[in-house]
């Protein structure tokens, strides 16, 4: 059977140490196995691994023998969230000066001479957008970015943004655990013809049966602690029945709900695998039937996970969701 992969993308957060340990050589084989694949897009954050995951990226696209895939990839790139030496997260600077340091470090450290795709990962309070976006429109005219995207931000950003430069994508959480965007956010960008990446399909591995261990950010969330955790064990518990009924795994059940939902955005894997991935490959290949859609949705109502997919102070902090 073949595989569609024109909607799906590789997300590389998990490769730089956010979900627990990592093998470089295990996710460079991965990103090969995505673009061999006929994925494209390559999403990353100049924040991930404070540096690490734009070099990783960089190391599976440098060298004559990847040039070919090189010239395959959309790098997606966002910035602007800061973290201090001990990884803490201690602020967000969308400043104009600030958005072309980003970039010039980003594009030394992918090795590349120009982003596809680059983003401020959050709305920064203190800047208005039209700065950021103005200054990512002066990287455009240099020949330093190509197209300009958006993440987590909510209708009013994404149009003032649009009227100062053309954008291309919002990034955004979507999955049968995070379906608010549905109402408001989803028909705003189809009306002024923005794309969306849509990642956190998984609920952080929520769906999939994921156990947050020590070191792992996940494990302070809410969805993964207390009271929380219970309610949503026995709603996993159902999904994974359903899955198993239809003879597919958690997580291709889940990606394929997303890819049959939302037609003509991109759906992200995040992936630190090649067995992550096939998930991914496998929903893409076998799209899901009506009855499954149509039994997913019941099982799924908006609001039926328990918990906000962040603590509350980054909750506050996203302008998608004000």
């Amino acid at each position: 059977m073949s595989t569609n992969t024109a909607s799906v993308g590789l997300g590389c957060m998990g490769m730089s140490g956010m979900y627990g340990a990592t093998d470089d050589d295990a996710s460079v084989r991965t990103i090969h196995a995505a673009l061999d694949a006929g994925i494209t897009l390559l999403d990353t954050g100049d924040f991930y691994g404070a540096g690490h995951n734009e070099l990783l990226i960089g190391r599976a696209l440098g060298g004559r023998e990847n040039a070919r895939r090189r010239e395959q990839a959309v790098l997606s790139v966002k910035f602007g969230a800061l973290r201090s030496p001990d990884g803490a997260w201690i602020g967000f600077d969308g400043r104009p000066a600030a958005v072309k340091n980003f970039a010039a470090y980003s594009l030394k450290r992918l090795g590349v001479e120009v982003i596809d795709i680059y983003r401020p990962a959050r709305l920064d309070p203190s800047v208005p957008i039209e700065e950021t976006i103005g200054a990512c429109a002066d990287l455009v005219k240099a020949g330093y970015v190509k197209q300009i995207g958006l993440s987590e931000v909510g209708v009013a950003t994404i149009r003032r943004a649009h009227a100062i430069h053309p954008i291309v994508d919002l990034q955004i959480e979507y999955g049968l655990a995070s379906r608010s965007v549905e109402a408001k956010i989803f028909p705003e960008l189809r009306a002024l013809g923005i794309g969306a990446t849509l990642y956190g399909i998984y609920s952080r591995g929520l769906l999939t049966g994921t156990r947050p261990q020590a070191g792992d950010f996940r494990a302070h969330l809410p969805r993964f602690t207390g009271e929380n955790s219970t309610k949503n064990a026995t709603l996993i518990a159902d999904f994974h029945a359903l899955a198993q009924a239809h003879n597919r795994t958690p997580a291709a059940l889940a990606f394929g709900w997303v890819l049959a939902k939302q037609p003509g955005f991109i759906a992200l894997a995040g992936a630190k695998t090649e067995a992550q991935l096939k998930d991914a490959l496998d929903a893409a290949a076998a799209p899901l039937s009506a009855e499954e859609v149509a039994a997913l949705d019941a099982l799924f109502p908006a609001g039926a996970i328990a918990g906000d997919r962040y603590n509350a102070p980054q909750m506050a902090h996203l302008d998608s969701e004000k």
